[in-house]
């Protein structure tokens, strides 16, 4: 009797806080300021943007912080577009490049759970094409030609999400990269590419490695490997899965490879530079990547770099991971795979400093000594000048989206960096 009383009383009291609990999990829009910051500090986000913008450093920006659950800043500034001088709105879609990385990484931790994967299996198992691969051994830059040697061993899940294949980029890696995967015609994934993705990665396997899986960390196109995994396993293309099991749940509403027609004008433009660092719009053709890409129909979905999004929505991916795994009730990951993918994976540095998870670079205690961030924090970024990286010893969320690049005034990023530490009060 008095069991079953206990157990109703529980009952009651889950009940009464299942709301306050899912609460905890949402980003919250106060319009009181929150008193975990000093704003004024904060406020200097407004200052150094604005006056980056004045000496034409910068064209327009989107930043947004969000500590403890709640949305502390989230701001556009100067324009989204030079000739129109129409203004940066802070729901404004960047092409966010490699943050697709982020999101591909955790598609792939999605069927972990479901066990149709293991991180330490061939992924030969799923692509035959990739198993027993070669290694280059010897490169004449000349006439592209080289010799290869047998790879000790066959490319893992684990290999791809810690860039630690022996797979590099096409147009911005190596020269060596480069000239192997031009003569195949093996995409970036940068921009748009009508193409078929799995096909893609099929010839991708004809071709050598860089160096022996596991090695070392090098840059590449694994992410755009890891979604056409995604789409064989799954059986499903890309779009829809991440579209399933990702945006739907998090209500992320503003993030596509194919961005539709009626959201285009919230599209910003992108901006490059001449010789004399003169912000120049970046045109069609420059580096072979249309900026139009957003709203091109593609069937083509470059894991490692074909989403556009917002800072907002972005940010609800990121609030996601610091929560465990889940937003709004809606779980995508279990906790131990949000560990894992934020706890290092490698034996070696990634970047002489720094420590690399599944899908992320993470802050180690050298770096954190060194720097604004906690050790832990997971971060990347993308190719057009979007940075983000969440804190979950701060609790913090902070992402900082231009299209500039390349950019002589990039530490903009850093000082917007300093800015919001030095604002925190714990």
């Amino acid at each position: 009797m008095k069991l079953n009383l206990l157990r109703k009383i529980q009952v009651a009291a889950l009940l009464f806080l299942l709301p306050f609990l899912t609460d905890a999990q949402v980003i919250q829009k106060n319009a009181n300021q929150y008193p975990g910051v000093d704003y004024k500090r904060l406020n200097r986000i407004d200052s150094v943007l604005t006056d980056y913008i004045n000496k034409n450093w910068l064209t327009g920006a989107v930043t947004l912080v969000i500590k403890d659950n709640h949305l502390v800043q989230y701001k556009g500034y100067g324009l989204a577009d030079a000739e129109t001088k129409k203004p940066m709105q802070k729901d404004a879609i960047f092409r966010i490049m490699s943050q697709t990385k982020a999101i591909t990484s955790v598609g792939v931790m999605i069927l972990y759970e479901q066990g149709k994967l293991l991180l330490d299996q061939p992924i030969a198992d799923f692509i035959p094409e990739f198993r027993n691969p070669t290694v280059i051994d010897k490169f004449n830059a000349s006439d592209t030609t080289y010799t290869t040697v047998p790879a000790k061993r066959n490319i893992t899940f684990r290999d791809l999400l810690t860039h630690s294949s022996g797979i590099g980029y096409a147009d911005i890696g190596t020269s060596t990269a480069n000239a192997v995967y031009a003569k195949s015609n093996i995409p970036s994934g940068l921009g748009y590419f009508n193409a078929n993705l799995v096909e893609r990665m099929k010839a991708l396997a004809k071709l050598p490695l860089m160096f022996q899986p596991g090695e070392k960390w090098q840059y590449g196109l694994n992410n755009d490997l890891l979604g056409a995994l995604i789409e064989v396993i799954s059986g499903t293309n890309l779009e829809d899965f991440f579209r399933a099991n990702i945006f739907q749940p998090l209500a992320m509403n503003d993030t596509y490879f194919n961005l539709p027609a009626s959201k285009a004008n919230r599209l910003a433009s992108v901006y490059t530079e001449d010789s004399l660092h003169k912000i120049i719009k970046w045109s069609h053709t420059f580096r072979r990547i249309d900026p139009d890409y957003p709203t091109m129909k593609k069937q083509y979905f470059s894991g490692g770099a074909g989403l556009s999004s917002t800072a907002y929505d972005y940010g609800i991916f990121m609030q996601m991971l610091l929560n465990k795994g889940i937003y709004n009730g809606n779980r995508i990951l279990s906790p131990r795979s949000v560990e894992m993918m934020t706890s290092n994976q490698l034996d070696f540095l990634y970047n002489g400093v720094d420590n690399f998870g599944l899908g992320f670079g993470l802050t180690s205690s050298k770096s954190a000594a060194r720097n604004a961030r906690s050790e832990g924090s997971f971060a990347w970024g993308g190719y057009y000048g979007t940075t983000y990286w969440a804190d979950p010893k701060r609790n913090l969320v902070c992402l900082i989206m231009t299209q500039h690049t390349p950019n002589s005034h990039g530490d903009i990023s850093a000082k917007f960096e300093a800015i919001v530490y030095a604002s925190l009060l714990k």
